[in-house]
């Protein structure tokens, strides 16, 4: 999710337990515990007007990133939980039975994504570089994101085991999904010195540079048809922008607090800045209409603590706001008929800091 995505969910987990400090909302006030009616739990707050019989699948520790496998009858999912010390990668069923462990509870690991048939995982991980999660970030720098360069992508079985390793570069390579055609792996990695998204066949040949721009480029999904890509980014301009990105992608990290979506062509062609709020906006992905992108962002946050969901037209018109939640929605992820929408969320926390995954039917 994360980063990286995962990253992104502790950021937002992070700010949101800082203290003294209170969020606020542009619109309707949100109802954060879960409300009781006629014995059920409602997990919709009030103004979420395209979310319906929403269910809670995960019910504590740190979940996040929930992505559909191809059949659309499974989801991978990133999780710290229980006595795991850092972030291991998940299965389960739609309905939150049958959660496995699949990653070997060594190392850190980010960003699963079943490849075609369902049978095998791709994600990324640090374990062939030691058993131990590796250390957080410096933050005397500030916020700001690791992207630890002992992550390499791998390929894991229902069973937990490795098959296969797809990437062996030095630096960062992490955030794989893949084309809902089943053909290639677009993925982020600093290879070349900068954070840039790259293209790879399913068994790691043929791995291709997809973007050339100073700045962070991470987070990319293809569309419906696969053939664009959208993503997250920054772009620093100014001299004191460049300055502080210079120095801290030389210690392998990135400050997320400015990012914007953008799509491009699937060949790295035509890349459009989509959005222009110069604020925290990532986790984008496709409406399965292709005309439109699902995203979490801070926009309408006074204190940039508030993630919620929105969405825009691929064409940057009619932002909507979709989720009315005081602390974080993030990870939306459609089916592919558009009919249910998987998301992670703070909502109704058991305990304080928890983040969990949410199934929910669209209301178009």
């Amino acid at each position: 999710m994360k980063l990286f995505a995962a990253s992104f969910f502790m950021f937002a987990a992070l700010l949101l337990l800082g203290s003294g400090c209170q969020t606020q909302k542009s619109d309707a006030k949100a109802e954060n515990n879960a409300k009781e009616m006629d014995g059920a739990v409602n997990y919709v707050n009030e103004g979420e007007k395209h979310f319906k019989n929403v269910v809670m699948l995960t019910d504590a520790g740190e979940n996040a990133e929930a992505y559909w496998g191809f059949t659309e009858k499974k989801l991978t999912f990133q999780s710290k939980t229980g006595d795991l010390e850092c972030d291991q990668i998940f299965v389960m069923n739609l309905d939150g039975t049958g959660k496995q462990m699949i990653s070997n509870g060594k190392g850190r690991t980010t960003c699963a994504y079943f490849l075609p048939g369902d049978s095998l995982v791709v994600y990324a991980s640090t374990h062939h570089n030691g058993d131990a999660c590796p250390p957080e970030p410096d933050r005397s720098k500030g916020y700001v994101w690791q992207l630890y360069n002992t992550y390499d992508i791998f390929v894991s079985n229902l069973a937990g085991e490795i098959v296969g390793q797809l990437t062996n570069s030095p630096g960062y390579d992490a955030e794989a999904t893949v084309s809902p055609l089943g053909d290639k792996i677009v993925f982020t990695s600093t290879r070349d010195g900068d954070p840039e998204i790259y293209v790879m066949d399913l068994d790691g040949s043929n791995q291709k540079r997809l973007t050339h721009a100073k700045g962070y480029d991470g987070g990319p999904f293809f569309s419906p048809d696969g053939q664009k890509i959208v993503f997250r980014a920054s772009r620093p301009t100014t001299p004191e922008e460049l300055a502080d990105y210079k120095d801290l992608v030389e210690l392998d990290y990135v400050r997320p607090t400015a990012l914007e979506i953008y799509v491009m062509d699937a060949d790295g062609s035509n890349i459009t800045q989509i959005t222009n709020f110069g604020k925290a906006s990532f986790a984008p992905y496709f409406h399965p209409d292709g005309q439109r992108i699902i995203f979490s962002s801070n926009i309408n946050s006074a204190s940039g603590r508030d993630f919620d969901i929105y969405m825009i037209n691929i064409d940057g018109t009619g932002l909507e706001q979709l989720t009315v939640n005081e602390t974080f929605d993030g990870f939306p992820m459609f089916t592919r008929d558009g009919k249910h929408l998987v998301f992670a969320s703070n909502r109704n926390n058991k305990n304080p800091g928890d983040t969990n995954i949410f199934l929910a039917e669209w209301v178009e």
